[in-house]
């Protein structure tokens, strides 16, 4: 983030121009002040605030929340964060779904926690098309390698999983949108 940083130098002064990252949030109910929850499913990431920067991505998490929790109305909760502010946390980033995102997400989605040291987590996403290819994986049709040739020609999205209530704290409310 800091290298998309624009700087402008006038005679005496320079200022950086600060970054917001909109980022969206797909549930059964509006949450204008996220929160961690106790109980949580096992999620790629663990538990957490999950978010994304795809807007149709939080769309389908919030049809699919609504659904499975028998509601008729869905949300995608608006935020906006300060990309420099977020520089100051304990950020874990997986750029690929590659062999330590791979293990990273078994190991979360059986229940295990393979780190708690990060106030937040980014990376692909494990999404309707890529979960047949973990199951494979998760039940030895697959080794590593095969599972990640699998899964990098897949057009995977992002989310950001929110860890800490100091980098829950970094996000702003912005609007909600109905879907």
């Amino acid at each position: 983030a800091a290298g998309n940083q624009e700087i402008h130098v006038g005679k005496d002064v320079c200022m950086s121009e600060v970054k917001q990252m909109i980022l969206y949030h797909g549930s059964n109910v509006v949450v204008r002040e996220p929160h961690l929850l106790k109980i949580q499913r096992e999620l790629d990431f663990g538990k957490g605030f999950y978010t994304t920067s795809d807007l149709e991505q939080a769309s389908k998490w919030a049809r699919r929340t609504a659904l499975r929790l028998k509601q008729s109305q869905a949300y995608v909760s608006v935020y906006e964060l300060d990309e420099e502010k977020m520089l100051s946390l304990r950020i874990l980033r997986f750029d690929k779904p590659d062999q330590q995102w791979l293990r990273f997400v078994v190991a979360n989605r059986k229940g295990a926690t393979p780190t708690d040291e990060c106030d937040i987590i980014h990376g692909p996403v494990a999404n309707d098309q890529t979960m047949p290819v973990i199951d494979l994986f998760l039940d030895g049709m697959y080794d590593e390698e095969e599972t990640i040739k699998r899964l990098l020609p897949q057009k995977l999205k992002d989310q950001y999983t929110f860890k800490s209530d100091s980098a829950i704290a970094l996000l702003r409310f912005k609007e909600v949108i109905s879907v």
